[in-house]
């Protein structure tokens, strides 16, 4: 592509891009969005409060319908214990792939060594 032929076309693209940022400043939705983040800076201003702060006030639990807050990808899994009523032998594991495990459960059958499981904080 000659230089000059991509010099048009960022032109083009730069020229269409200010037309499309001219629209949504006059876009009233965008105004009032605007003027709320300013308020509501202001107000976490005058309370010194951050926007975590905010966050944990008005989510608690942190169950927000957006997901996790940090590492928003994958949830870890719990720890379990199991112990063995027959042999007093205790494992600790995250997953099923535990060969101790492995080993129970094909001999007392899934059921039975899940009840003896309780999950780890």
């Amino acid at each position: 592509m000659s230089l000059l032929k991509q010099y048009r076309e960022q032109k083009l693209a730069i020229q269409k891009l200010q037309e499309e940022l001219q629209a949504l400043e006059n876009d009233g939705k965008l105004q009032k969005e605007i003027e709320f983040e300013n308020k509501l800076r202001a107000l976490m201003a005058e309370y010194n409060k951050s926007l975590g702060d905010i966050t944990d006030l008005l989510d608690p639990k942190g169950t927000s319908s957006r997901g996790a807050k940090a590492g928003a990808g994958k949830r870890t899994r719990k720890a379990k214990q199991y112990k063995n009523p027959n042999t007093g032998e205790t494992i600790e594991t995250k997953g099923g792939n535990h060969k101790v495990l492995k080993a129970w459960k094909a001999q007392y059958g899934n059921d039975v060594v899940e009840g003896w499981s309780t999950v780890l904080g």
